[in-house]
């Protein structure tokens, strides 16, 4: 029996995995873990690939056009998801959560949701941990540890200021011309921005390698990015769960879905029910301590129907908080005429922070010159027809970008996850998530949209009417708060600030499912980082 089975291979379980691995302890990872049908190794360009490959079409668009959004369906992400990156989202049937007014977004890919994101490292601040029961002094370590792992990148710039500096960091990448452009002209105006706005603009804190790390190679300005880079310089989890599977002490089962853990009356879990992930026939893993790593969504699902299958209950999990999003396409006036290059990094190359109300409220942005994307969706969203729209965007290409603007969020009792024992099959019950918006929410993001607006004004752009997106709740994919830390070892479904549940004397859980407050900033560079803090504080009181 390993002395730790962790479920999940996303960010948090891997680097949970590869800590206690180096502290000399045995683990076992529980995953579904879908892979790519194929993936594109040749080292050529975003350019060069489209006249190398036999079949392009069906590499960029899918054998069946599935990468494609078509006018009528629903509009999608800007950038659209390439047919390489469909098994990110492939879906598990026995999985399928009923929710209203939100939209989930997980995944069982091998190396979870990172496997399909933009990189972005940002580190929480003291102000924005401030709930969570230890101190940034606790988590600096961990974000140098996980830089060093796994290659980031940035610069001390004026962002410092809210997106703290730490050691383990690399040179940030080459802007491409469009960015490097808006950083220019934000620094010849920076006490404007600074004092009018409470903005701040910087290089992006990237996870993507400027020089060699192990087996992965540095960023050759491909224009792959969005498809899957052949030298690994964009960091996936999936590199780290390869490292682990090198170590001796570590077991590695795919293909299985983890339903339930069983427990005694003392509240020790004795054995974790799996099944395959393409089967019914189930069986029970013996555990020594179990390590929650699967998201918030699937790590609270699973303790749900534990005390279900245990007690008949159906319980509450209340605080569920889920970042929102808002897209802001402009047009850099300063950039129109100017050359397409796709030989750059292909997301966002700056972050912008702007000041809240409370130094916990910042609120994060990332902006985003437009390069080798899916073009079809945003030519889509142009109020004009295929061909004026296609025209447009053929001379304007350069000049395009748009501005992600991210809020933060805090536990609220109305929002939480629940099962429905009464929809489909009763031996799966389903995951049921209730979430809403509230009208300061919605206050706040007129009031942001105004600011942004006017800082892109004073950077030459212009906001593109008709074209800004606000997104449903849940679709950016960051959850937090069901099982939050506490000093109150009394309080029922919580966790200590150590990640130790209140509840189940060997169980620890590593994801944000424990976060007590839900920053704006994307919290994958936090999930590695405290997963490991947590393996080391397991470990050591074991």
């Amino acid at each position: 029996m390993a002395d730790f089975t962790v479920v999940g291979s996303g960010a948090s379980g891997v680097h949970f995995a590869l800590t206690a691995l180096e502290r000399g302890c045995s683990v076992e990872m529980i995953d579904v873990g879908w892979t790519p049908n194929s993936v594109a190794l040749t080292p050529d360009s975003f350019t060069k690939l489209k006249e190398t490959l036999a079949d392009p079409a069906d590499y960029f668009l899918g054998r069946n056009f599935e990468g494609v959004s078509m006018p009528d369906g629903n509009p999608g992400e800007f950038f659209g998801n390439p047919p390489s990156k469909e098994y990110v989202f492939r879906r598990l049937s026995r999985f399928e959560p009923y929710a209203e007014n939100f939209a989930p977004v997980y995944s069982f890919a091998r190396g979870g949701l990172a496997e399909a994101w933009n990189g972005g490292c940002y580190p929480l601040n003291e102000h924005e941990i401030e709930d969570f029961l230890f101190s940034y002094a606790e988590l600096e370590p961990y974000y140098a540890q996980v830089a060093n792992r796994i290659g980031i990148n940035g610069e001390k710039d004026d962002l410092a200021a809210s997106v703290p500096w730490h050691a383990g960091l690399q040179a940030p990448l080459r802007l491409d011309q469009h960015s490097a452009l808006l950083l220019s002209l934000y620094r010849s105006k920076r006490k404007t921005f600074q004092r009018r706005l409470g903005c701040r603009i910087g290089h992006g804190r990237l996870a993507v390698l400027g020089q060699d790390l192990g087996g992965r190679e540095s960023c050759d300005y491909l224009g792959r990015c969005l498809w899957g880079c052949p030298r690994q310089a964009l960091y996936t989890p999936s590199a780290t769960l390869r490292e682990c599977l090198t170590n001796p002490n570590f077991t590695y089962t795919d293909r299985h879905y983890v339903r339930y853990f069983r427990y005694n009356d003392s509240g020790r879990i004795e054995n974790l029910v799996v099944q395959p992930a393409e089967g019914r026939h189930h069986r029970e893993i013996p555990v020594n301590t179990l390590v929650l790593a699967a998201g918030t969504l699937g790590s609270s699902r699973i303790l749900l129907e534990s005390v279900f299958r245990e007690s008949g209950a159906v319980i509450r999990l209340p605080g569920l908080m889920a970042n929102r999003k808002i897209t802001v396409p402009y047009l850099n006036l300063l950039m129109i005429g100017k050359p397409f290059a796709a030989e750059s990094y292909q997301f966002h190359q700056l972050a912008m922070g702007l000041d809240g109300g409370r130094p916990k409220d910042y609120i994060h942005c990332l902006i985003t010159s437009l390069k080798t994307a899916m073009i079809h969706p945003i030519i889509d969203r142009f109020p004009f027809d295929l061909r004026t729209s296609s025209f447009l965007f053929r001379n304007l290409h350069a000049s395009l970008g748009f501005v992600d603007i991210h809020f933060h969020d805090t536990r609220r009792a109305q929002n939480y996850l629940t099962l429905d024992t009464t929809i489909g099959d009763p031996d799966y019950p389903r995951l049921k998530i209730c979430y809403s918006e509230t009208d300061d929410n919605t206050r706040e993001s007129d009031a942001v949209l105004k600011r942004i607006k006017n800082a892109l004004l004073r950077l030459g752009c212009l906001v593109i009417p008709g074209m800004t997106r606000w997104y449903p709740a849940g679709a950016v994919g960051q959850y937090a708060g069901t099982l939050p830390i506490t000093n109150n070892p009394a309080q029922q479904w919580t966790t200590n600030p150590d990640g130790r549940s209140n509840d189940f004397e060997n169980l620890c859980v590593a994801d944000a499912s424990t976060y007590p407050f839900l920053p704006a900033k994307n919290i994958a560079f936090t999930l590695m980082a405290n997963a490991s803090r947590v393996a080391d504080r397991v470990n050591y009181s074991e």
